[in-house]
């Protein structure tokens, strides 16, 4: 039974009030002013306090203020004969659960108890039946999509579920909606192994090559400056996680997801989007900017040349600035500077702090038990989002009426399933794809490609060839095989072939 203390200098109207509550099986006390109710919770504890506002001595929210200054965390409900503006914001400042106004309904107080102590577990119940309405259908989409657009509803679905599921913490339906999103990228690396020669060569299939044609140019314009963020390594679902901090006080205008080309890394993703053309034309028409596997220099070094290429080819007019931001010192110097930018018909930012996340995580072990699970991850993201210079970007540019388009270029994957390879000693470092003059490894975990040109890609030598990673596996060497197989298991990695690397975020906001 829980204890309910209820304070209120007419407490004697309310005698059937609290005989309801006491067959709801809550034990009330009862008060008539603040004060006595204050010596009371002194001596005793409670698991709820109702309280009137309108008391001789101290009102109801003097006597919560002084309630909140010892016992933070009990549940309050006010009690009010009316909805005065100053009362209720006062209440709601001092973080009432609940207010309610007289006359009172017995109903009305079971009501607000059952949400205070019965909200989680209806929440889970709720959640649970609903996941098993739709368990079935979505078994369906994940077995027989057949389409970009299928697949990119079922990823979207079962990101839903996973965050609802993760928020009310039920682990055994959960393992079974991870065993849903197991199989689920199972029969999407098969559909892209069938598929993505044909698909990367239509002319509308949206991709980190028209990416910008088809969705950045047309939201330009001479009448207003546009923000472009591409957040390195940004799943959908981190998307998620702090998507409601993004879009506060905004509208969103455009909200889907684009697939990301092969392999999904930002060397090839990223180029792709700023150059508007395949990592093969990049090499083939601006071999200057194009960084081979084998050099050790930096592989985006020349984004902004790329994207001036870009808007000469499509005959634009309009003026950009690029920004890349790699340390909370960029951060505050282009926070400082962005009222200038609003010259600009774009302004360009890449911000590289989530992928330096992910890239620390088998290198750092404090960092390795913060990302420990995709849920801890989110929480990572979304923690790190609060307190980012992004943060204080993001804000500023909505006060400055900036259209803002948030971005990606790829995900990234908690792997699990370590897979031999070998090949010359030219063969590339990444662990979820490798390209070389030859490459070894078991079929049944990769993708081979003998002919880089049928996916758009660079050939490094005279014969290449390409091998990627699929669902959560990643690539070794037989030499020092278990070390390096313990180093990089549950690490997250990008490259490769999974819903999380592929599809990606793509959102436009409209300051209110």
């Amino acid at each position: 039974m829980k204890n309910i203390l209820w304070i209120d200098d007419e407490i004697d109207h309310f005698k059937s009030h609290i005989l309801f509550l006491e067959k709801k099986g809550y034990k009330t006390t009862t008060c008539k002013s603040g004060l006595e109710g204050l010596d009371i919770i002194s001596k005793n504890s409670y698991d709820a306090i109702l309280l009137d506002q309108n008391m001789p001595g101290l009102s109801g929210t003097e006597t919560i203020e002084i309630i909140r200054t010892h016992h933070s965390n009990i549940p309050l409900l006010m009690i009010s004969q009316n909805y005065d503006n100053d009362t209720v914001e006062d209440a709601i400042g001092l973080k009432i659960s609940d207010y309610l106004v007289k006359p009172l309904n017995p109903n009305q107080i079971l009501m607000s108890l059952t949400k205070i102590f019965r909200k989680k577990e209806i929440i889970s119940s709720k959640t649970i039946s609903n996941y098993q309405k739709i368990f079935l259908d979505l078994n369906n989409k994940i077995n027989y999509s057949e389409t970009i657009e299928e697949w990119i509803d079922v990823y979207k679905t079962l990101t839903f579920w996973e965050l609802e599921l993760c928020e009310i913490g039920e682990q055994d339906i959960y393992e079974i909606l991870l065993s849903q999103k197991k199989q689920a990228n199972k029969l999407y690396s098969n559909f892209i192994e069938k598929n993505y020669k044909d698909l990367i060569h239509t002319s509308n299939y949206l991709s980190s090559i028209n990416l910008f044609k088809k969705k950045i140019v047309p939201e330009l314009s001479k009448n207003h400056s546009t923000l472009m963020i591409l957040i390195d390594n940004l799943r959908f679902d981190q998307w998620k996680s702090i998507e409601p901090y993004v879009i506060e006080n905004c509208h969103i205008k455009t909200d889907l997801i684009y697939p990301s080309i092969l392999p999904t890394t930002t060397q090839y993703a990223r180029n792709s989007i700023f150059a508007g053309l395949s990592p093969l034309e990049i090499s083939n028409a601006h071999s200057m900017y194009w960084i081979n596997e084998t050099n050790e220099d930096g592989k985006n070094k020349f984004e902004s040349e790329l994207l001036n290429k870009q808007f000469i080819r499509l005959g634009l007019k309009n003026n950009f600035k690029y920004h890349k931001i790699s340390n909370s010192k960029d951060g505050e110097l282009f926070l400082n500077n962005l009222n200038n930018h609003k010259k600009n018909d774009l302004t360009v930012l890449v911000y590289n702090f989530v992928d330096m996340i992910s890239h620390a995580k088998k290198d750092v072990k404090f960092i390795k038990e913060l990302a420990s699970s995709d849920k801890a991850y989110r929480e990572l993201t979304k923690g790190w989002y609060n307190n980012s210079k992004l943060n204080d970007i993001i804000k500023k540019a909505k006060t400055l009426s900036f259209k803002i388009i948030l971005t990606s270029d790829h995900g990234t994957i908690s792997v699990e399933k370590p897979a031999l390879v070998s090949g010359d000693k030219e063969i590339s470092n990444n662990l979820r794809y490798k390209t070389s003059k030859q490459i070894h490894s078991t079929k049944k975990e990769a993708l081979s490609l003998k002919e880089p040109s049928d996916f758009l890609l660079p050939s490094n030598y005279l014969s290449s060839c390409y091998i990627f990673a699929k669902e959560k596996t990643y690539f070794v060497y037989s030499n020092n095989y278990n070390n390096y197989v313990n180093m990089f298991k549950n690490t997250y990695q990008h490259g490769g072939i999974s819903m999380e690397e592929m599809l990606v975020p793509f959102i436009v906001i409209d300051p209110k």
